[in-house]
């Protein structure tokens, strides 16, 4: 090995620092031959393989047969693979939620990129925030790269009725909160909602990012939608593992495929298939690592203009293995092809006009719908503003109740998780289905780490209420359903207005209007703010925590890390922030 190249690639490159580099090739080498590697391998291209695998991941529980199908591929390709791990993600096991530690796998992801001898990259995930994290380390390093997804799970079915987690998951246990159905039944479901390993088997975040993916040219066309026990699954990984070899090859990196344009194309695709209000969030944090800002604005000026085609729970009643023989993405993109920007290319080089050329409309199915003959004329997500949510608060459309789209409702405030907890059931509690619910401090500061707790339990005792205006600054999963604010930003703990609503205060939701107004004077809101709580008492000093609490930025900057964007976005955000 001629470890001289100023420019080394594969095993010269990125040497461990001993103050003697040909002593660290040496030592390299060295250790190299104890791995068992035949000496011809040397010299090819390293590929590495990020495994996110986990026994704390259910939904990453075959990825050991995804990664042996990269290596093939790699193998055939003319690559060396290497196989290291990083943070896994189960969305189930982590308190106090996922979202909490998305930016810590992203750094680890990033910082794993760079400094070890890799000239691409293979990236494996799937839960939720994983394929997020994973894109926002590899935008950041900027390293030639193509994912693979975990794949969505299959459909089940109880008693004759089809299936599947989770919006179902959700469904059966509202209708067990209101006594609707007993112990036996709500176990009985329990044990059939995921019938097997993968991502939930609806368009929530996890297959909402899946496809953000394929849109954004980082993944192989049509793949995101493979169920995970297909064999087409392990098949579409070789493929990726033979394809990456090419990507470097040709230098292709992460910021030459996510431009400003696919970032575009990938929010029409979003606001078409009825995806996961988390995207928005994830897909501003990962152009953020590139330097394009994406503002809450262009979403819902696309939203006017891009109808709903999917019919995918929770939006629809079909699930992603019917969104995937129907021809999952590709057949969306090629609907939506006249509002595209089709010179795009993907990490294959391949640009998404000759992409879609080959694409036809299949008649015979019922999940994709045509683009002048749409599931929902209407756009999925909206972005409401006002004096309640000044920067901004987002509203799934096509999985919200008609009816509640305009209203002004009387506000009934919790304070916390653990004051909704305590108060949402009592018998005491003085509440109507025309009330909003409103919770305060559960945002990426209050809570912390914005967890799932938007989608708000309707009180027992209105039983028979399916559905309420429910407003808050936290997230909900992409597999909830209902007329649920959130990402209300600024949020409680940072000084938003939202942190001044109080119970009885009357709230105007105007979705048409994309107004979200708060019926209170600024006067008496500013005497609100002077004997406000201050800052929180029981800050941590130490550890992660601290380090998110300090740098964390609010949901409409993507939720990142203010020293981890893009050094030309850092003064904008200061100032944003500051507002």
């Amino acid at each position: 090995m001629d470890d001289s190249n100023e420019q080394a690639t594969g095993l010269r490159s990125r040497l461990a620092q001993y103050g003697d580099e040909a002593f660290s090739a040496y030592l390299r080498r060295t250790f190299v031959n104890s791995m068992g590697l035949a000496r011809e391998n040397l010299d090819k291209p390293v590929i590495g393989i990020v495994n996110t695998y986990s026994e704390l991941n259910h939904c990453h529980l075959g990825m050991k047969a995804l990664v042996e199908a990269v290596k093939r591929g790699v193998w055939v390709g003319g690559g060396l693979p290497l196989e290291f791990p990083v943070i896994s993600l189960g969305e189930q096991f982590l308190n106090p939620s996922a979202m909490m530690f998305r930016n810590l796998m992203a750094m680890d992801v990033e910082a794993m990129l760079m400094a070890q001898p890799l000239d691409g990259v293979v990236l494996l995930g799937g839960c939720d925030k994983t394929i997020p994290a994973l894109l926002m380390g590899a935008a950041s390093a900027d390293l030639p790269c193509i994912v693979v997804a975990a794949g969505p799970m299959l459909a089940s079915s109880y008693e004759g009725e089809r299936v599947g987690a989770c919006t179902d998951c959700r469904r059966f246990w509202a209708a067990y909160r209101q006594g609707e159905i007993d112990e036996t039944a709500i176990r009985s479901i329990e044990e059939r909602l995921a019938p097997t390993h993968g991502t939930c088997g609806v368009m929530g975040t996890a297959s909402t990012m899946a496809c953000l993916t394929e849109a954004l040219g980082m993944m192989l066309p049509g793949a995101a939608a493979i169920p995970a026990v297909y064999s087409e699954r392990i098949r579409s990984a070789e493929e990726s593992g033979r394809h990456i070899l090419a990507a470097v090859k040709a230098g292709r990196r992460p910021s030459q495929v996510m431009t400003y344009a696919a970032f575009k194309n990938a929010l029409r695709v979003l606001l078409a298939i009825g995806g996961s209000t988390n995207a928005v969030i994830h897909l501003v944090a990962i152009a953020g690592r590139l330097g394009i800002r994406l503002e809450l604005d262009l979403l819902d000026q696309l939203g006017k203009e891009t109808p709903v085609l999917v019919s995918v729970k929770p939006s629809g009643e079909f699930f992603m293995e019917d969104f995937y023989r129907a021809g999952g993405v590709p057949v969306v993109m090629k609907e939506l092809e006249a509002t595209l920007d089709a010179t795009v290319s993907n990490v294959c080089g391949e640009s998404l006009e000759s992409q879609l050329q080959a694409i036809a409309f299949p008649e015979w199915q019922k999940v994709i719908f045509r683009f002048d003959a749409p599931f929902q004329a209407e756009g999925s997500l909206v972005v409401l503003r006002g004096n309640l949510a000044p920067r901004g608060a987002l509203l799934k459309r096509s999985a919200a109740s008609a009816h509640l789209l305009k209203k002004r409702g009387e506000a009934l405030v919790f304070d916390s998780l653990e004051d909704l907890s305590q108060r949402v059931d009592s018998s005491d509690l003085e509440v109507s289905p025309d009330h909003f619910l409103v919770l305060k401090n559960a945002g990426p500061l209050g809570a912390p780490g914005m967890p799932e707790a938007g989608y708000l339990p309707i009180p027992k005792k209105l039983s028979g209420v399916k559905d309420m205006v429910r407003i808050s600054d936290a997230r909900m999963s992409g597999t909830a359903f209902g007329t649920v604010i959130l990402h209300v930003s600024p949020e409680s703990a940072k000084g938003g207005v939202l942190g001044l609503v109080e119970t009885g205060d009357w709230i105007e939701l105007d979705v048409d209007a994309r107004r979200l107004e708060l019926d209170v004077a600024p006067s008496e809101l500013e005497a609100r703010r002077r004997r406000g709580p201050g800052a929180r008492e029981d800050r941590p000093v130490r550890g992660y925590e601290r380090l998110f609490l300090d740098h964390v930025q609010q949901a409409d900057l993507g939720c990142d890390f203010d020293m981890l964007r893009h050094p030309s976005l850092m003064d904008d955000d200061l100032a944003i922030e500051q507002t």
